[in-house]
């Protein structure tokens, strides 16, 4: 007799193995193993403080003094994260003919890293910052290295790393943070190349995603809760359509009404189960 465990593992090769193209909306929980924390337990609730809104980044020289402080030291862990299983498994779902689109919330760049090509990132990528003054763009990498050189004290202190490469940074003075400017133009304000709460997502990208839904022959949420509509949307699309839809996460998602069926184990190891299979 199998338990109910193996029939779901059964049901998920055999469900992801007769798609032969599939739109693949990814969340933190591929990113997890990596050490890149999420924001959201088992239950979709938040773990933390909601992150910084556009609106208060950009109208307030303090919140962004705080953000860049905190930034830098989370960037000791997103900057030198790499691949894990779960990207590395979607790589070769790709590589093998069988993703319509990669489609990610996350901004930390590893399904890129991995080798998947085609990939939309939803909400922008945390290593560029982009000038709001001039648009130029240019690499976080680069703005590490003036952050450290003009804050050094700062540089000496640790925190636990939070979500997107923030870190746990409180109860300091941040008044004496020395956030540099664009090098280009030399006033313009650097802000992160990413979606923040508050902003809206590109309407070409929504747009691209929406596409891919309507070509694809299944839509798989791999390691999100999608409790932020910006991902959501996708899963709605799919439910109107008649596409499909399936979520391999290890708790609730916002969609689970939605879904043909859940796959709650590790997402890493069922996407390479899957990849290894096709």
């Amino acid at each position: 007799m199998t338990d109910a465990s193996t029939d779901t593992r059964q049901r998920w090769l055999d469900w992801g193995l007769t798609r032969k193209r599939l739109l693949v909306v990814t969340g933190a929980g591929c990113s997890t193993e990596v050490g890149i924390p999420d924001y959201r337990d088992e239950q979709g609730a938040w773990k933390r403080p909601q992150p910084v809104t556009f609106q208060a980044f950009m109208g307030d020289e303090q919140v962004r003094r705080r953000y860049w402080a905190r930034s830098m030291l989370g960037w000791r862990v997103m900057g030198q994260a790499r691949p894990g299983t779960a990207h590395k498994a979607l790589a070769v779902l790709e590589q093998k003919g069988r993703l319509e689109l990669l489609l990610t919330q996350n901004v930390d760049g590893l399904h890129s890293a991995a080798g998947n090509r085609q990939t939309l990132d939803l909400h922008g990528r945390i290593d560029i910052v982009r000038c709001m003054n001039c648009g130029r763009r240019h690499a976080r990498a680069d703005l590490q290295q003036r952050l450290l050189e003009r804050n050094p004290q700062w540089a000496r202190l640790y925190a636990a790393p939070a979500p997107d490469g923030d870190a746990d940074l409180e109860h300091r003075d941040f008044s004496g943070f020395d956030v540099p400017a664009c090098p280009h133009c030399g006033t313009g304000l650097l802000k992160p190349d990413v979606v923040f709460f508050g902003e809206s997502v590109p309407r070409e990208r929504v747009q691209a995603g929406l596409e891919a839904v309507a070509r694809c022959d299944g839509v798989l949420i791999a390691g999100s809760s999608l409790m932020v509509y910006s991902g959501y949307r996708f899963a709605l699309a799919a439910a109107e359509q008649g596409k499909s839809l399936v979520a391999v996460n290890q708790g609730r998602t916002r969609a689970d009404a939605l879904l043909d069926f859940k796959h709650a184990g590790e997402v890493g190891q069922a996407l390479m189960e899957l990849a290894q299979a096709a």
